[in-house]
């Protein structure tokens, strides 16, 4: 036999010699041990009925929560779509300005290039 069998086996035979060598007679044992059962199954059912309304007010709180981080995340989104096209409008009109300098630009090198190769063509003589 296991000891954890053995030390079971050894509680039952002295809770079971206690009772019986109890100065109370067996009736009053008897009620004693159905006071004390119904006393301790009032007390398990009002910890059930704690349990069972922390289990509601959790409930309560992860749906509210779970809506809150709903709410958030759509907005969230929203607002990346919108940053995404506001930068989108951005960076077509930067590409645009862009192009425009660039041509400005090389319009001017052009004439630079022309007025110093005129400017050599001039003083080379």
């Amino acid at each position: 036999m296991s000891k954890t069998i053995k030390v079971i086996l050894a509680a039952a035979v002295g809770f079971a010699a206690g009772i019986l060598l109890a100065p109370k007679s067996g009736k009053e044992t008897r009620q004693d041990l159905k006071d004390t059962a119904h006393d301790k199954k009032d007390l398990l059912d009002a910890k059930v009925e704690q349990v069972k309304g922390a289990v509601r007010d959790s409930v309560v709180s992860l749906k509210h929560g779970a809506g809150n981080v709903g709410i958030e995340a759509e907005e969230l989104a929203t607002s990346a779509r919108a940053s995404a096209l506001k930068l989108s409008k951005e960076a077509t009109k930067l590409g645009v300005e862009a192009k425009l300098r660039g041509k400005r630009v090389a319009k001017e090198a052009k004439q630079t290039a022309r007025l110093v190769k005129q400017d050599v063509k001039n003083n080379v003589k």
